[in-house]
Formats: C-alpha cells, sequence, structure tokens
C-alpha cells in the first residue's frame, strides 16, 4: 500500500517561503549565515519549524548544511552556475518542442510575459520569468521531465539574483522570451527550442564567463 508524503505543516510553509523570498530577492545574501534561534525571533515561531523549513531548502539546493559552519545560503560561483544552466540546456529546450507537439495552451506563458514587463521590482519580474519558462515545459506530457526541471528552478533563480544584482540584463532577456514566444506560436518547435537553447546559454556566459586555456606559443 502506498503512502502520501505527509503536507508541510503551515507554520514551515510560512518560514519556508519568507526564507526562500529573501534568498532569491538578495536580502539574504549567498554566504550568509542562517541561525534557527534568529530566523525564529524573526518569524515569532520556535525553532522546530525553522529547522525543517531549512532542511528543505538544502533539498532544493538553496542553503548548505555543514558539520562546521552550520546553515549558510548557498554561495553562487562560475561551476555552480554552468552546473545548473547544464542541466536545463539539456532538458528545457526538449521539454518546450514536446509541449508544442502536444499543442500545448501557450497563455499561460505569454500571461507571464506581460506581468515581468509590468513588474515594479526585480524580485516580482524574476518569479513572471520563471513562471514563463515553467510555462513552457510544464506541459510537456511527461511529469518526471516537468520535475526534474522544477528540482532546479530554484537554483537558476539564485544563479539569476546574483547575476542581476552585479549586471541588470533583463531587457535582453525580455527580448529573448518573446522570440521564444513568437516561435512557438508559430508552431516552429525547433525554432523555439534552439532560441530556448540559446538564451538560457548566452546567459551563463555573459553572467559567468568559463575562461579559456591560453594557447602555448
Amino acid at each position: 500500500m502506498a503512502f502520501a508524503p505527509s503536507p508541510i505543516p503551515s507554520r514551515t510553509q510560512y518560514v519556508l517561503e519568507a526564507i526562500k523570498h529573501s534568498i532569491l530577492t538578495g536580502g539574504l545574501p549567498p554566504g550568509q549565515p542562517l541561525v534557527e534561534t534568529e530566523l525564529a525571533a524573526r518569524f515569532g515561531v520556535s525553532k522546530t519549524p525553522v529547522r525543517e523549513a531549512l532542511k528543505t531548502l538544502a533539498g532544493t539546493g538553496l542553503v548548505v548544511m555543514s558539520q562546521f559552519k552550520g546553515v549558510t545560503v548557498r554561495t553562487v560561483d562560475a561551476a555552480m552556475a554552468h552546473e545548473v544552466y547544464d542541466v536545463r540546456m539539456l532538458l528545457e529546450p526538449e521539454a518546450l518542442r514536446r509541449s508544442l507537439a502536444r499543442r500545448a495552451s501557450l497563455e499561460p506563458a505569454r500571461e507571464a510575459l506581460v506581468r515581468a514587463d509590468e513588474a515594479a521590482d526585480r524580485a516580482e519580474r524574476s518569479l513572471a520569468n520563471r513562471e514563463f519558462h515553467r510555462a513552457l515545459y510544464l506541459p510537456c506530457g511527461n511529469p518526471l521531465l516537468a520535475r526534474m526541471l522544477d528540482e532546479v528552478r530554484d537554483q537558476a533563480a539564485l544563479v539569476s539574483t546574483v547575476a542581476w544584482a552585479a549586471v541588470p540584463s533583463w531587457e535582453r532577456e525580455a527580448a529573448e522570451h518573446r522570440e521564444i514566444l513568437r516561435l512557438a506560436l508559430a508552431g516552429d518547435g525547433d525554432g523555439a527550442g534552439q532560441a530556448l537553447h540559446d538564451h538560457i546559454a548566452s546567459f551563463v556566459q555573459r553572467a559567468f564567463p568559463e575562461e579559456t586555456p591560453h594557447e602555448q606559443p
């Protein structure tokens, strides 16, 4: 007999979402220690929901638990960024092609672009951008593929938060999003998939350029 996973208690969910929001908006920067007693006092809860929330965030890759350093917000470096975005480049374009092959509705993606254009701040724009990408791969017809992409969403958002703090480039990404959607609406699965791949690749390369070895004379 299969058992469904227990739902996350409301207090834990509240703390989880609050900490995640602070991380993904830069309020809790990479490397920031996360002390249970301080967070419990901040949110007016006991340490138990804080501890459970941190465990969940560790599972999503947003925080790191160390026996010696305790819990900290995950540090973003070039290796981490390329690792996460490599997964996206491998999976997202194929998921989009499958969504288009199934003639899935693109209205949620279009609505997400509108919300991104009308966003009042970076956090709201980042959330809308994440919804745009998810709207493209979610109806791919393969729940496992969609879950795999969901699992790297938060880490990808952390990468973009750090990148935007250094070099705001959302106008360029917005233009690329519009081109991806245009090709998708035209039914060009291969073109849309390639545009999505190039969009993901160019962002991570701009934000975290990989060093190329110097040629020997």
